[in-house]
């Protein structure tokens, strides 16, 4: 049976799908719009995105301000961190992240609804991560904001040692204190 589990953000949850295995290899639904439905997940998908990424890249933390979009993540290559901040002022949550690690071994999936930033860093040789979203990406609405952002405070697994991959674009993301948020 497929398990739901809530965060310590409550509105985003880990979707744990039930996985048939055997001799062959295994089956498991990664989305069923009734079941997502019942568990209060009740945004329709538009797009499917794909990314492989090599280990320690880290991208984000990324959202839209139009277009806002809920994103339904896993990993199906590979492990990730993955983070979700809360950009939304009206919630008791503004300003705090939660993490999940999502891999191919796992199998968990991050819902991250509407309203929040979204981040991973790799943390295998390679990772390919694919996600659903609520609305259709606009670069016009996309907005960043630095993944170590010293008010966030995230805690990455990087090792001392490690200098994280990032793009040029996420290296000028804006600091927490001055991002546009949501009401």
């Amino acid at each position: 049976m497929a398990l739901f589990y809530p965060t310590e953000i409550p509105d985003v949850i880990i979707f744990q799908p039930q996985v048939i295995e055997d001799f062959r290899g295994f089956f498991m639904e990664t989305y069923q719009k009734e079941v997502f439905s019942f568990a209060g997940i009740v945004h329709d998908f538009v797009q499917d995105n794909h990314s492989s990424s090599i280990q320690w890249t880290l991208r984000g933390l990324h959202y839209q301000v139009s277009h806002t979009q809920g994103k339904l993540v896993r990993a199906v290559i590979g492990e990730i961190f993955d983070i979700a901040v809360d950009l939304r002022k009206s919630s008791s949550f503004f300003g705090k992240w939660v993490s999940a690690y999502l891999s191919e071994e796992n199998k968990k999936q991050l819902w991250i609804p509407p309203g929040f930033a979204h981040g991973f860093l790799v943390l295998s040789k390679r990772a390919d991560v694919v996600y659903k979203t609520t609305d259709y990406y606009d670069p016009a609405g996309e907005r960043t904001i630095l993944w170590n952002d010293p008010t966030l405070g995230i805690d990455w697994p990087i090792p001392v040692d490690q200098q994280p991959i990032i793009s040029e674009k996420d290296k000028k993301g804006a600091l927490f204190l001055e991002a546009e948020v949501f009401a």
